[in-house]
């Protein structure tokens, strides 16, 4: 009987344990810093890529261990196409979304200054959101397309979250998401080559309210 006892007592702290598992959610606005990436051509060079754009983030986490959690990410960006070479560019309109998990470690929670570092992965979505037209500037380089591109991503980060009060926290972050170049999207003329990997720098600021 006192087993039981016993064994009831353990299942109720541990229950009480789940329940006291604490959850975050919030979001951020930032803005997207992309690479480009080199296009070899039979008669000259050029490169491709992503202007740079505003954007924002929002998340919802849970705590795992003390000092681990895992967070789920929206972010969606202005990412306009462009193509330049010889002082000439070109440009389309376009925008980005992604969604990925990240695993966070952390430093102390009881502490009102934490940092942390994540690790993840996912998916972005590129779309081509501008009017196409029958002669684009620099064709003989690459075709902009009013079409969209699924990439899997991977995602590293670090940060600082700061508490403002009990349950409300300011954070600031840096992500960067790494795929493989969307060529649905910007097309290789014939004859060409682009670059494979495609880094997207997000800074963000943004808020977490804890409960």
């Amino acid at each position: 009987m006192r087993t039981i006892a016993k064994s009831i007592l353990l299942l109720a702290a541990a229950a009480a344990g789940c329940l006291a598992q604490q959850w975050e959610f919030g979001g951020a606005g930032g803005g997207g810093f992309l690479n480009t990436v080199s296009v070899s051509a039979p008669l000259a060079g050029a490169t491709a890529g992503f202007q740079n754009g505003p954007g924002f983030d929002a998340f919802f986490g849970q705590t795992i261990y003390s000092r681990l959690s895992g967070e789920l990410h929206y972010g969606l960006y202005d990412s306009d196409l462009k193509l330049s070479s010889a002082g000439s560019s070109a440009t389309f309109s376009g925008v980005a979304q992604v969604v990925y998990y990240d695993l966070v470690l952390h430093t102390n929670r009881a502490s009102r200054t934490q940092f942390f570092v994540a690790g993840g992965g996912g998916m972005k979505l590129f779309d081509g959101t501008g009017r196409e037209q029958a002669y684009q500037p620099l064709s003989q380089f690459g075709y902009f397309t009013k079409t969209h591109s699924i990439k899997p991503m991977g995602d590293v980060g670090v940060g600082l979250r700061y508490a403002l009060t009990a349950r409300l926290s300011l954070r600031l972050e840096l992500h960067d998401y790494l795929t493989g170049f969307p060529t649905q999207v910007l097309t290789p003329a014939p004859g060409t080559h682009y670059g494979s990997i495609l880094q997207d720098f997000v800074p963000t600021v943004g808020l977490g309210y804890q409960y």
